[in-house]
């Protein structure tokens, strides 16, 4: 079978008109619709005899089916996919929800993460979906690190970035680390971290500690290593998901399957699986993505949609990403635009620029 464009330029106008209107039906009322219902908004007057056997086609192709025993026909995950993909129209955000987004955001005073919190209530209460929101690793040069001994089997590091935010995270350190090693590696790590990024100083060390194994306390090189792994760690509070609406993905629910497959949904994103993937759908090219039923893995779950868009700083590197969940039948001609405005804002506030 040939792949959703090429089946899509391969219909005839009859054909794709009757599948445009069932698509857009499904998405608006989430019910089959049958052959009598489109010969009263199809352009050219047909029978239903004759919209039947399109609609026998469009099912033969793949992109339709019959749920139950009902006469009317819903899109498939291919049939969605190729509405989304080849006639899928996508207008612009209405001034008025623009609004409700700048407000939402509000005041960005209170710090990036408190405005990422507004943004996922902003995103939920426009959409009547959930909304997801990947928070950015911080990225701020560090100004200072320092290791503390809680017990044997735990350290502290500390982390003093130059912007005033510090971070700590607690690990297991090497066994028998003694004080003086746990001063060398937070003196061998200061005088070289000043002006690094996390990022930029794991790789410094790295080579570094290769370079200068002989001179570094081996005790001491095992301690750096283990606190700056700490921070290549996914799903670390560094790198926070933030989901709002529950509630109403519930409401959408039909029946005890449909509860079944969203508490595994929420079960997932509240024990951060895969967290990391969240991000890397959004890096393979910029603006909205749609991922629809099973296409995405992230939630090994059918029978809802992903819209997704990252967020980028100043240097046009993605940092973070927010979205929307819901059933297939989203609207996604109106969650589009909504999604890629509020990444657009985000970025731009994350970066300096404001409202």
């Amino acid at each position: 079978m040939s792949d959703g464009p090429n089946l899509l330029n391969d219909m005839n106008a009859r054909s794709r008109e009757v599948f445009q209107r069932i698509v857009e039906s499904y998405l608006e009322t989430g019910d089959p619709v049958g052959s009598r219902t489109l010969t009263r908004s199809l352009s050219e007057q047909v029978s239903a005899a004759t919209i039947r056997n399109v609609m026998q086609d469009l099912e033969y192709l793949g992109l339709l089916n019959s749920p139950h025993v009902s006469a009317g026909r819903i899109p498939t995950q291919q049939g969605l996919r190729m509405f989304v993909d080849g006639l899928l129209e996508v207008g612009d955000l209405p001034a008025d929800e623009r609004k409700k987004i700048e407000a939402e955001l509000g005041d960005t005073d209170e710090g990036v993460e408190s405005m990422l919190d507004r943004v996922g209530h902003a995103l939920s209460g426009l959409t009547h979906g959930a909304s997801l929101v990947l928070t950015p690793k911080h990225e701020a040069p560090i100004k200072h690190i320092e290791f503390v001994s809680l017990a044997a089997d735990r350290a502290l590091a500390v982390l003093v970035f130059s912007d005033g935010n510090v971070e700590n995270r607690v690990f297991s350190p090497p066994p028998g680390l003694t004080p003086s090693a746990m001063r060398e590696a937070a003196n061998y790590l200061n005088s070289i971290a000043e002006g690094l990024t996390i990022s930029a100083l794991q790789q410094h060390v790295r080579t570094d500690i290769d370079k200068r194994r002989k001179e570094i306390d081996d005790l001491s090189g095992d301690l750096i290593e283990a606190g700056i792994a700490i921070w290549d760690s996914k799903g670390t509070s560094d790198e926070r998901l933030i989901v709002r609406g529950r509630a109403n993905l519930l409401d959408e629910a039909e029946g005890s399957d449909d509860l079944d497959r969203i508490r595994s949904l929420f079960d997932d994103l509240e024990r951060k699986r895969d967290i990391a993937e969240f991000l890397d759908l959004t890096e393979e090219g910029e603006g909205v993505r749609i991922f629809i039923g099973s296409e995405n893995k992230l939630f090994s779950l059918s029978g809802s949609s992903l819209v997704v868009s990252p967020y980028m700083n100043a240097d046009r590197k993605v940092i973070g990403a927010v979205g929307v969940i819901g059933p297939t039948r989203l609207n996604y001609g109106r969650i589009v635009p909504i999604v890629d405005y509020t990444a657009q804002l985000v970025g731009k506030i994350i970066s300096g620029g404001g409202k």
